[in-house]
C-alpha cells in the first residue's frame, strides 16, 4: 500500500468491467481515484460509492475521451480537486465487429476516435501536468487483437488497438526524460460486458468455451487479473520499465 498512498489515479472508462476493476484495486491500495465515464452516471456513482465505503477518495467525471475540450475540462477538474495527477490508465474503449468487406466509415471512425485518439488526447493532457512534476505513470489498455491474433471480424478494433501499442512506445520515448513511465497491458479474453455483447447466454457460454480452449491455462480472465497487471506497471517498483507491452491473456496459443 505505501507505493500508492497519496497518489491520484485517473481511470478512463471506469464505470464497469475492466475499468471498474482497475479503479477499485487502486482504491484498495490507497489511491484517490477519478472514475471517468461517458454514458452511465449511475454505474460510475456506484463505483465511487464503493470506494468511499472502503474509506477512499473518488469522484466521477463525465467525459468523451475522443473530444479534446472534454478531456481538457476533465483534467482541469482533477487538478482542482486533487492538485495533481500521478497515474493515468487509458482504458476507455469500444468494440464493434466487422470485416474489411463490411466495416462502415462510421464504425471505423468511432473505433479510431475512442480507442486511439482518446489515448492520445488523455496522454497528452495528463503528461503536461506530469512533466511539471517530473513524475508520472501512464498505462494504456490495448488487446491481443492489436497483435493480429487469428480472429475474424475485428478489423477496425484490431487496428485501433495496434495503434495503441505503437502510441505507447512513442510516448515512452518522448516522456522518459521527464521521469514518466508509459507502458501497456494487452488483455486476452476477459469476462466482461464488452465480450458478451448482444449474445444470448447460451451463445456467450459457447464463446467462453472457445476462448478457454485457446488459453494455455484453460482460463478466462477477470477484470481483477488485468487490474493487477496495471498496478504493477503503475507501481514505483517498476520504475525501470517503459515502452513495454504486457500480454495478459492466459498464454493464448493461436497467434498468426
Amino acid at each position: 500500500m505505501p507505493d500508492f498512498m497519496d497518489k491520484v489515479a485517473v481511470v478512463t472508462g471506469a464505470s464497469r468491467s475492466i475499468g471498474r476493476g482497475i479503479a477499485l484495486e487502486f482504491a484498495r491500495e490507497g489511491c484517490s481515484v477519478v472514475v471517468n465515464y461517458s454514458k452511465s452516471r449511475e454505474e460510475a456513482d456506484e463505483v465511487v460509492n464503493t470506494i468511499r465505503e472502503m474509506g477512499g477518495r473518488a469522484i466521477a467525471i463525465l467525459c468523451d475521451v475522443s473530444k479534446r475540450d472534454e478531456v481538457e475540462a476533465m483534467f482541469t477538474r482533477v487538478i482542482e480537486e486533487f492538485g495533481k495527477v500521478d497515474i493515468l490508465v487509458n482504458n476507455a474503449g469500444i468494440a464493434a465487429r466487422g470485416s474489411i468487406l463490411d466495416t462502415s466509415d462510421e464504425v471505423w471512425d468511432r473505433h479510431m476516435a475512442v480507442n486511439l485518439k482518446g489515448v492520445f488526447l488523455c496522454s497528452q493532457v495528463a503528461a503536461r501536468h506530469m512533466v511539471e512534476r517530473r513524475y508520472g505513470k501512464i498505462v494504456n489498455i490495448s488487446s491481443n487483437s492489436g497483435f493480429g491474433v487469428a480472429m475474424d471480424g475485428e478489423t477496425s478494433y484490431g487496428v485501433s488497438k495496434a495503434g495503441v501499442i505503437q502510441l505507447t512506445k512513442s510516448c515512452a520515448y518522448d516522456l522518459g526524460k521527464y521521469g514518466i513511465n508509459v507502458n501497456c497491458v494487452a488483455p486476452g479474453a476477459v469476462n466482461t460486458v464488452m465480450l458478451k455483447g448482444s449474445r444470448s447466454d447460451e451463445e456467450y457460454e459457447s464463446v467462453l468455451q472457445g476462448r478457454r480452449a485457446r488459453s494455455s491455462l484453460g482460463m478466462i480472465g477477470t477484470p481483477e487479473d488485468i487490474a493487477n497487471a496495471v498496478l504493477f506497471l503503475a507501481n514505483d517498483k517498476s520504475r525501470y520499465i517503459t515502452g513495454k507491452i504486457l500480454l495478459v491473456d492466459g498464454g493464448r496459443r493461436d497467434f498468426l
